[in-house]
C-alpha cells in the first residue's frame, strides 16, 4: 500500500474533490514530508506553516536572493521580500484604505440582487459564470477605479494565469500564462495611460508618473496588475468555494441573516474551505522545521488548506463555527505577501451572502460542481445550482 505521502497527488480528482481527509492524515503522521512532485518539503501543521511566512531572512519569496532570476512582467509585491516591498506595499495599502469599502460593498450587494433577480425561477445556472466571475470583475473594478473588462475575456485570461501557477507540476501550463499575463500588463498600461476615474488607481498613479524612478514605476504597474488579477482570482474561487459550503450546510445562509454573523460567518467560510491552498519559499540558509533538516536551496510549501484544519490552531477544526473569532486563518495567505485586496474580497463575500440571504428566492444545488485542476488555487469550474421560489 503506498504511503500516505505518495498518495498525496493534489491534481487528484479525489483530492481535489476533498483534500482535507489526506491533509488530516499527513498533519498527523508526517506532518514535515517531501513532496516529489512538486520537488519541495510540505507543511501541514499551522505554527510551522506561520513560522515560514514570518521569517522572512531564512525563508525568500524573492528568487533572486537564492541565484535564480525574476522575469521583469513578474517583479511585483508579491515578489520582493521585506524590506524591499514595504515601500510600494505601503503605497498600495494606504491608497486602500483610502477607498469606501461600504460604498464598494453596497454596489456589490445591488449587483448581487440584480443577477438574482434575472436567475431567480429560471432553472439550473452555473454559480461560477453568472455570480463569481461578474461580481468579482465588478468589486475589483470599482476598488481600482477602472472600467471592468468583459467578463469572459478576462476569465480567460485570468485562468491561464492562474493554471501557470502550477507550472512546477505542468511546464506546458507555463508559456500560457506568459502571454495572458502580457496581455494582462497591456491592459493595465492602459489605465496607466489614461485618465483614472475615482479609486485606488488614481492614487498610486503618481509613483508611476515619467518622472519619478523607473523601477518604482515597474514596481507599481506590475503590483496592480497582480492586484488586478489576484484579486480577481482569489475572489472568484472563494465564492465558488463559499456557495457549495452553503449548498451542503443546509440552514447556514438561513442563520447568515443575522448581521451580527455576517462579518465572522464569511470568515469562517473562506477558513472552512479557502481559494489559496499554499505559497513556496526557498531556504536562505540550512534550518530545521518539525525535527526534519530543510538544506539551504531547497523549497518549502506551506499548505495552507491542511494548516487551517490544524486542531491545534482552531477548535472544532473541521466544523463550520460561524461565530469563530479570532480566526487567523489563511484563506488569502499571511503576512507582507497575502493578497492585497482581502479587505475588498471579504466585502465582495459579504456582498454576496447579505444577497443571497436577503432574496425571496431560495438557493439550491443543481448537480455536483466540477473543481478546477489546479494546485495553488481551490476553485470550480463550473458549480450548477437553482433559485426556487420560497
Amino acid at each position: 500500500m503506498p504511503s500516505v505521502t505518495d498518495r498525496y497527488d493534489p491534481l487528484d480528482p479525489e483530492v481535489l474533490r476533498d483534500p482535507y481527509p489526506v491533509l488530516a492524515e499527513l498533519r498527523q503522521r508526517e506532518p514535515v514530508f517531501w513532496h516529489v512532485g512538486m520537488d519541495s518539503w510540505a507543511l501541514t501543521r499551522y505554527a510551522d506553516s506561520v513560522r515560514v511566512l514570518r521569517d522572512h531572512a531564512t525563508f525568500a519569496r524573492d528568487p533572486r536572493r537564492t541565484g535564480g532570476t525574476v522575469p521583469e512582467p513578474s517583479l511585483s509585491v508579491q515578489t520582493l521580500d521585506p524590506p524591499q516591498q514595504s515601500q510600494v506595499r505601503s503605497l498600495f495599502m494606504t491608497a486602500l484604505r483610502a477607498q469606501d469599502l461600504t460604498a464598494i460593498e453596497e454596489r456589490a450587494r445591488r449587483l448581487v440582487l440584480e443577477r438574482l433577480d434575472v436567475l431567480a425561477g429560471g432553472g439550473p445556472f452555473d454559480v461560477v459564470a453568472e455570480l463569481a466571475v461578474p461580481l468579482s470583475v465588478a468589486v475589483v473594478a470599482d476598488l481600482l477605479g477602472v472600467e471592468p473588462p468583459p467578463y469572459g475575456e478576462f476569465a480567460a485570461v485570468s485562468d491561464a494565469i492562474m493554471r501557470s501557477m502550477d507550472g512546477g507540476l505542468n511546464p506546458a501550463l507555463v508559456e500560457p500564462g506568459r502571454i495572458a499575463r502580457q496581455q494582462l500588463s497591456d491592459l493595465v498600461d492602459s489605465w496607466f495611460a489614461a485618465s483614472a476615474r475615482p479609486g485606488l488607481l488614481a492614487r498610486v498613479r503618481q509613483a508611476a508618473a515619467p518622472g519619478g524612478d523607473a523601477a518604482a514605476r515597474l514596481y507599481v504597474k506590475n503590483t496592480a496588475r497582480v492586484m488586478f488579477q489576484g484579486g480577481y482570482s482569489t475572489m472568484a474561487a472563494a465564492v465558488g468555494n463559499a456557495v457549495h459550503t452553503l449548498l451542503i450546510h443546509p440552514g447556514v445562509l438561513d442563520r447568515l441573516r443575522d448581521r451580527a454573523l455576517l462579518a465572522t460567518g464569511v470568515d469562517e467560510l473562506v477558513r472552512f474551505d479557502g481559494p489559496v491552498q499554499g505559497t513556496t519559499r526557498t531556504a536562505v540558509r540550512a534550518c530545521r522545521i518539525g525535527g526534519v533538516e530543510i538544506a539551504a536551496g531547497q523549497k518549502v510549501v506551506t499548505l495552507f488548506a491542511a494548516a487551517n484544519r490544524d486542531p491545534a490552531a482552531f477548535a472544532r477544526a473541521d466544523e463550520l463555527v460561524l461565530d469563530r473569532t479570532p480566526n487567523p486563518h489563511l484563506g488569502y495567505g499571511w503576512g507582507p505577501h497575502s493578497c492585497i485586496g482581502t479587505t475588498v474580497a471579504q466585502a465582495g463575500l459579504r456582498a454576496l451572502v447579505a444577497a443571497l440571504s436577503d432574496h425571496r428566492a431560495h438557493l439550491a444545488a443543481a448537480d455536483d460542481g466540477v473543481r478546477r485542476r489546479t494546485a495553488t488555487m481551490r476553485a470550480f469550474d463550473t458549480l450548477p445550482a437553482a433559485l426556487l421560489h420560497r
